[in-house]
């Protein structure tokens, strides 16, 4: 394709998703305008198809080169998380010891001042034994005569001598005891402080591995960042691919539709205000919209006389349309289908008894949408703004709502999407309440009725990337 044509075709997409327009077929003036249109148009979709399809070969490209990044991504984030294991376990490792080396300090204090505290008392012991021994002396060299004329008696003096005795023996004992002690006390203080020496040789050794880790990691991390500059790149890209299709998406749905068709990014709009009035996915709207009328495209080609259950929905749909000033005998409602009545109304689908409960309509005779108390639904049926609940969150509470509007139909959808239970926003959830939608709480569980719920999700999943594509979750 050469560059200014798909330059064109971008700027024209862009319009169209910037102003979220919707192409309609122009009225038919004759055969030969009706047959030019006809091949225009068709001419157009050949042409955007084919874009399509290339740009699908571009984003499978893009995915595969984007895949391989993100391995090598993985992969290096994977060996960073290792280093960084390892890092923590030096750290660890290294604070063990240090909180060893602090142990070692506080005990080589200790028995620092244990040597003290035991070499004072040496000091002293030797003092006393030196004093004892000094008195002995003197007493051995005194001569009886002298101890006879002194006024000590014989037994004191013997007495005084065998005391000085025993003290010297144990002083000298004590003195042996605690110089072996202080000797003991010496040793082991060296050897505290050899141990002190080696755990201080193992800090440093860690610190420095410590450090050979961190500089592999920041080399790691610099790879890592590397790899993922260039997978930002390729996604930017890839995001690129996607919004074209999107776009390109939207006029096809564009082109394929007719006059009562919605653009994609006026039913995303659309979605979006009915989904944040009720808290059901917005997603999941434009999924029941596409299984039910195709976001519009299909609403309805028969008459309410052919269609239409004539008691159950009859009297409030011409008491509807009566409301709206809305002539019943031009609407188109659904075809009845070969198991039952037909006769819904609008891109929501809903059957007149249905909208009257949600959009405000109550029987006189009970006050209250439903069967009136003969048990039928005749009527008469009067419009109460009060009960009106589809107009109050579409924001127009002094105007009944019109299911052949847009916004009411999609905040109607949404509202009924809510009351089957799809706020919890639970797949389960969603499903369930999408059955419910087609076939009542009663059937909701049927297994015929599956492919309902399955189709619906499959679509949701569809427009939430497509959402996202165009802007916004």
């Amino acid at each position: 394709m050469r560059k200014g044509s798909f330059r064109s075709i971008l700027i024209t997409l862009s319009v169209l998703f910037l102003t979220g327009a919707t192409l309609v077929v122009a009225p038919v003036f004759s055969h030969a305008q009706t047959s030019t249109q006809g091949a225009d148009v068709a001419a157009r979709r050949a042409a955007l198809q084919a874009q399509l399809n290339q740009l699908d070969v571009q984003i499978s490209q893009t995915q595969d080169t984007l895949n391989t990044l993100h391995g090598q991504h993985t992969s290096l984030q994977n060996q960073i998380n290792i280093l960084n294991a390892q890092i923590k376990k030096a750290q660890l490792q290294l604070q063990a010891t240090k909180l060893e080396i602090q142990a070692l300090q506080s005990n080589i204090v200790i028995h620092s001042n244990t040597i003290v505290t035991l070499s004072g008392t040496l000091t002293n012991e030797q003092q006393s034994l030196g004093e004892i021994l000094r008195k002995t002396n003197e007493l051995d060299q005194s001569s009886l005569v002298q101890v006879a004329l002194s006024a000590q008696d014989l037994s004191s003096f013997f007495g005084d001598l065998d005391s000085f005795n025993a003290i010297k023996q144990e002083l000298s004992s004590s003195y042996t005891k605690i110089t072996n002690t202080r000797t003991s006390t010496v040793a082991e203080k060296n050897a505290l402080e050899d141990q002190q020496t080696q755990a201080q040789k193992l800090a440093t050794e860690q610190t420095l591995e410590e450090q050979s880790i961190q500089a592999s990691q920041a080399q790691k991390q610099a790879l890592l960042n590397q790899t993922k500059g260039q997978e930002a790149t390729y996604q930017g890209i890839y995001n690129i691919q996607k919004q074209t299709i999107a776009q390109i998406q939207a006029e096809l749905f564009a082109l394929a539709g007719s006059s009562g068709s919605i653009s994609l990014p006026a039913a995303i709009a659309l979605a979006k205000t009915a989904g944040a009035a009720t808290g059901v996915d917005p997603a999941l709207i434009l999924g029941i919209l596409k299984q039910e009328t195709d976001i519009g495209k299909n609403v309805g080609t028969a008459s309410y006389h052919d269609a239409m259950h004539p008691t159950r929905d009859v009297p409030e749909f011409l008491a509807i349309t009566a409301q709206l000033g809305l002539n019943p005998e031009t609407l188109k409602v659904s075809a009845a289908p070969s198991y039952g009545w037909g006769g819904a109304m609008g891109p929501a689908q809903f059957i007149p008894s249905t909208w009257a409960c949600y959009g405000g309509f109550v029987n006189a005779t009970t006050g209250s949408c439903g069967k009136g108390t003969d048990g039928t639904y005749a009527g008469p049926w009067q419009y109460n703004a009060a009960k009106d609940r589809i107009a109050k969150l579409a924001g127009h509470p002094n105007t009944p709502s019109n299911p052949f509007n847009n916004l009411d139909a999609f905040t109607a959808t949404a509202l009924l999407m809510a009351d089957n239970g799809a706020t919890t926003k639970t797949f389960a959830a969603e499903r369930t309440a999408a059955l419910r939608y087609f076939a009542g709480w009663g059937n909701a569980s049927n297994p015929a009725y599956a492919f309902y719920g399955d189709d619906v999700m499959a679509f949701a999943a569809q427009f939430q990337s497509d959402i996202s594509t165009l802007g916004g979750s």
